[in-house]
């Protein structure tokens, strides 16, 4: 099969087979391509219709906190953007009734 029919450009007009520039790619920069990130992200168990947490629940809102105290990015939750939102509304709520602490004092 001859390189046209594959739906490749001529090679002699200088083309490129993806279609950009030779010099980084589309976004015109010098820097690299650093790729990745699209299919890192993993589902977790569910995502409920309802609510997802309780700010009573406290043994599950520790699980989504650091031992720092600070509340954990979606990527490393792996909920979705509403879910996320929640959890840290309740989280807040349970730190501000006490129940979970704003900062660990522990050295």
């Amino acid at each position: 099969m001859a390189d046209h029919d594959l739906g490749y450009e001529d090679q002699e007009h200088g083309d490129d087979v993806a279609g950009g520039s030779s010099e980084g790619g589309s976004r015109g920069g010098t820097r690299p391509h650093r790729g990745g990130g699209g299919n890192r992200r993993r589902r977790r168990v569910y995502c409920p219709d309802g609510k997802c947490f309780d700010y009573k629940d406290v043994d599950a809102l520790k699980r989504h906190i650091t031992d720092v105290g600070k509340i954990k990015p979606r990527r490393q939750t792996g909920n979705c953007a509403r879910c996320q939102r929640e959890l840290a509304r309740e989280i807040k709520r349970a730190r501000h009734l006490a129940l979970l602490p704003f900062v660990s004092t522990e050295e």
